[in-house]
């Protein structure tokens, strides 16, 4: 914008230093200039004296610069700021601590649990919050590709997590959020389980006082929609040994044998994987009950040997679902190989019913059942004391028996299993 008369430029600078709102003093070149031409767009009623009414205003309701003993044209900022500029970054909010952060994750559940009308416009907004609060949890326990977890805001986000009943919240409320949130807050729980503080899992402590949410998380398989959550945040519960104690002393353990029966098939097969812990990708929950903490499931097994074995015979090796049969004979064999349920090994191979079972298992059409099956089987004709009943049963059935383990082979070579086979089969053979 250029302005009349002897303004030596100026006139850009002022229309510049307006556009942005500020300034303090005129130009050294001006500061005795003589007034700007009459008829200034900007000109002041008495450019050679102080404005007579100090109340006059520019236009947008700014202070007149004569008022303020400036003369014109050649003021070229203005510390008052003027109407309709925004002040942007005067007001930035303080950021969260980790703490806070739970603490307002957990008000907001609360509010989503009390108010469960989706109609209600303010409980979009809270939601909104939830998720992003959420996510947040998530970011400061995982990382992300630009940062590291902080040790230190993780042990504050993991207390304040386990200091009130943010868990229980979450698990009441998991339902009730979208599945995005739903898998965030399911990392969120799986992650919080293996944080310590000052050298201790708190998650464990809270848990062994807390023991009905473990019921919940395995009602939860009842839930369809919400299964697969709730079972990978009970995995992780087992992590800890009073968790898996409380499932196996208590009637929850049986629920398993139930749900493993559950058509919908990623359902099921969550259930499995429970177990067992460390198992195949596609076979999900009752695997890591059953081979994570060794001391307490031998102990269960020795004292709940006949109930735990009947129900897993009948309903898991006897199955007609091809992935829970596999499944189940894998499990069965990782438990009887495993030393400390040595004697619980030595009385499943003593059972001839047992042996039958293992027998049919040979026979299935699947390569990978007949492999898994072998592993058991092998244990039978290695026991150096079997009773009568058993040799009776291996020499009845000694020739098909050699004959469907000489056919017996792997995909992939494996000196091992070849080694085991041979031996097998001598052993039977020598029978009479």
């Amino acid at each position: 914008m250029d302005f009349p008369g002897s303004l030596d430029g100026c006139g850009s600078r002022i229309a510049s230093s307006f556009g942005r709102g500020g300034g303090e003093t005129a130009c050294a070149p001006h500061r005795r200039t003589r007034a700007p031409t009459p008829g200034h767009p900007l000109h002041p009623p008495t450019p050679a004296s102080p404005d007579p009414n100090p109340s006059r205003t520019l236009s947008g309701g700014a202070l007149s610069p004569t008022c303020l003993g400036i003369r014109w044209p050649c003021f070229v900022r203005w510390r008052l700021p003027l109407p309709g500029i925004i002040m942007k970054g005067l007001f930035k909010s303080k950021p969260r601590t980790p703490a806070e952060l739970v603490r307002q994750t957990r008000d907001l559940l609360a509010y989503v649990d009390a108010n469960p009308n989706p109609r209600n416009g303010k409980r979009d907004d809270k939601m909104i919050e939830l998720c992003k609060n959420i996510r947040e949890l998530k970011f400061i326990l995982y990382g992300n590709n630009e940062a590291e977890p902080v040790a230190d805001s993780c042990a504050q986000l993991t207390q304040e997590f386990f200091r009130e009943n943010t868990l229980r919240v979450l698990i009441v409320c998991l339902p009730k959020l979208n599945l995005e949130v739903q898998k965030d807050a399911t990392q969120v729980v799986a992650n919080l389980q293996r944080q310590q503080v000052n050298s201790r899992l708190i998650a464990a402590d809270y848990l062994e006082a807390n023991k009905d949410l473990l019921d919940l998380l395995i009602s939860g398989y009842e839930d369809m929609d919400n299964a697969l959550h709730y079972g990978l945040m009970l995995r992780e519960c087992i992590r800890h040994q009073c968790v898996a104690r409380y499932i196996l002393e208590s009637d929850q353990v049986n629920k398993f044998f139930d749900y493993i029966q559950i058509p919908n098939f990623d359902i099921a097969a969550d259930a499995i994987k429970t177990f067992k812990h460390n198992g195949d990708a596609s076979v999900l929950s009752i695997q890591e009950l059953m081979t994570r903490h060794k001391s307490t499931v031998a102990e269960y097994l020795s004292k709940n040997f006949d109930c735990f074995f009947t129900e897993f015979n009948s309903r898991l090796l006897s199955s007609p679902n091809y992935l829970t049969k596999r499944a189940s004979v894998k499990l069965l064999g990782d438990m009887l190989l495993d030393r400390s349920n040595s004697r619980t090994m030595v009385r499943y191979v003593s059972s001839k019913d047992n042996l039958i079972i293992l027998m049919n298992l040979l026979r299935e059409s699947s390569k990978n059942i007949q492999n898994e099956a072998f592993h058991v089987f092998k244990l039978f004709v290695a026991n150096q004391n079997k009773p009568p009943e058993i040799i009776t049963i291996l020499i009845a059935n000694k020739r098909k028996l050699l004959l469907l383990l000489d056919n017996l082979k792997l995909d992939k070579e494996d000196e091992q299993f070849e080694a085991d086979k041979a031996q097998v089969i001598g052993e039977i053979a020598t029978l009479h």
